[in-house]
Parts: C-alpha cells; sequence; structure tokens
C-alpha cells in the first residue's frame, strides 16, 4: 500500500477507538478492552476490504461480518456509524432502554450488522452457515469472522472449523484476535490452547500469523485471501487487548472497564493528537 493508504486506515482506527469509547461511556462502562483491540482490522476490513454499500446494507451479495465475540459491538457500532449505516450520535444510545445498540451485536436491531452474535462459540458456526450459503447461491462474496483466543475454548469452534474445511468454504475468512485475555485471567492461565497457527493448520486452513495492531500487515494478509484456493483461511491476529489507549492496555483486568468522565476527555483527547498527526 502507498503511505497515503497506510495513514488513513490508521486514521480511521483511531475513529473506530474514539468512536467505541463514545459509546462506552454513555452508559458508564462496558467491554473497552476487547472492542479496542480489533479496531485496526475493522478499519482494513471496512476501509479497504470489504464489498460494502450503507446505502443498501442488506445488499445479497455483499461482504458480511460476524463478529463472533458479540461484546465488542461497541467498535462493530463506531465503524458502522463512521461508515454512514445510522447516525454517529446513535452511540451514545448504547444499551439505554429502545437502543438500536445493545450490548452485543444484533441483526434485528442495528443497521449493517450482519448477524446476532454474543453467545461465545457460535458464531463460528453460524458464519459457515453464511459462507456455505453464498456459495451456494453463486455469490462471490465473503464472510469475515472475528473470533476471541478466550471464546475458542470452546469446542463449538472447533467443530465448526472442521466442517468449514471439509466443505471447502473458501470465501470465510477467520480473523483470530489473540490478546492474550478473556473475562476471568490470562487466556493461558484459564484454559491454554496451545499454538493456534499449528492448531488451525490442522483443521485445513490456509493460516497466517500477523501483528493485529499493525493496519498493512492485516491489509497485506487479507489480500492473500481473494483468490479462493480450495480450503477456509485463518489470520491469527496478535494482538494487545487495549491497543490504543496505553491506561486500558496497562490495566491487567481490562475486559470491562468503567469510563468515568475524567478518563473520557482524556482519552479522547490524546486519541484526538493522533489522529491530527496522522491527518497532517
Amino acid at each position: 500500500m502507498e503511505e497515503r493508504e497506510v495513514r488513513e486506515l490508521k486514521a480511521f482506527a483511531v475513529q473506530i477507538r474514539m468512536a467505541a469509547i463514545e459509546a462506552i461511556h454513555s452508559i458508564g462502562s462496558g467491554h473497552i478492552g476487547g472492542a479496542l483491540s480489533i479496531a485496526d482490522v475493522l478499519a482494513v476490513l471496512y476501509g479497504r476490504e470489504m464489498d460494502i454499500d450503507p446505502a443498501d446494507p442488506r445488499k445479497p451479495d455483499r461482504d458480511k461480518l460476524v463478529c463472533s465475540k458479540g461484546h465488542a459491538g461497541p467498535a462493530v457500532y463506531g465503524t458502522l456509524a463512521l461508515k454512514g449505516y445510522f447516525p454517529y450520535e446513535e452511540l451514545k444510545t448504547l444499551n439505554h432502554p429502545g437502543t438500536r445498540l445493545p450490548s452485543h451485536c444484533d441483526r434485528n436491531k442495528t443497521p449493517g450488522v450482519d448477524m446476532t452474535t454474543g453467545s461465545l462459540g457460535q458464531g463460528t458456526s453460524l458464519a459457515c452457515g453464511m459462507a456455505m450459503g453464498d456459495k451456494l447461491r453463486g455469490y462471490k462474496s465473503r464472510t469475515f469472522l472475528i473470533v476471541g483466543d478466550g471464546e475458542s475454548d470452546e469446542g463449538q469452534v472447533w467443530e465448526a472449523c472442521s466442517f468449514a474445511a471439509a466443505k471447502g468454504l473458501d470465501n470465510l475468512v477467520l480473523l483470530l484476535d489473540w490478546n492474550k485475555k478473556q473475562l476471568d485471567g490470562w487466556a493461558d492461565d484459564v484454559y491454554p490452547m496451545g499454538d493456534y497457527v499449528a492448531k488451525f493448520e490442522s483443521f485445513g486452513f490456509d493460516t497466517v500469523l500477523v501483528n493485529g495492531n499493525d493496519v498493512s500487515a492485516l491489509a497485506a494478509a487479507l489480500e492473500r485471501t481473494r483468490e479462493g484456493k480450495g480450503k477456509p483461511f485463518a489470520i491469527v491476529m496478535d494482538t494487545v487487548k487495549g491497543f490504543g489507549v496505553q491506561e486500558v492496555a496497562d490495566t491487567v483486568m481490562n475486559h470491562s472497564l468503567p469510563v468515568s468522565d475524567e478518563q473520557y476527555e482524556r482519552w479522547t483527547a490524546q486519541l484526538k493528537a493522533e489522529l491530527a498527526e496522522l491527518e497532517g
């Protein structure tokens, strides 16, 4: 990519982080760590890779996103708002009564959300069904699936991976958010999963390991998925939970945190300064 596009994607990721913080601050607390860690991949997906149309969010042959770790909804909502699926100010209604932005992603409520998720482990099966359905219809679209590393403790994830390989779903791209933490501690302390790259390869996926907080590395990895190779793809994203806001990243238990007015102002100011530098 040209340097200009790299800077634009980095700026988009910063804006997504600001939007996620805006949403979480509106309700006082939320799943900030895992929302911040996927901002970079969302920026590359919605800013470069996916074939989408905010004016027609249900276009049948569109590319689709399944954020299986549905609690990272604030980052998804921020991305969709920035792309024009709904007004940005609506982010301040996160999880409020009558909102279109519930705590976890819900396709029946939020424009641009392709699949309801949040019961961890089930999103991979859902994404497999969507990818297979599109393939049967002859669509050239792809299904992008974001899975948490803590979520991958669930056996259903691996059953679905076995299915994806058996059916040759080369229009499925699994993106593992390997941020090393889950709700109640370090992932390796809770339930060590071993070598993710070797594991996905053993299940029949074309697999690559990248820095998941580097838009250039993500873009290069996603380019590999544009031409089907007869097997599904897995991108293991080595990320930092809370990336982009150092105070959050430095907090050990940062799965869900309160966001005070003072923190909101400080973190937003830091991100605005970063954005201004990127935009020159």
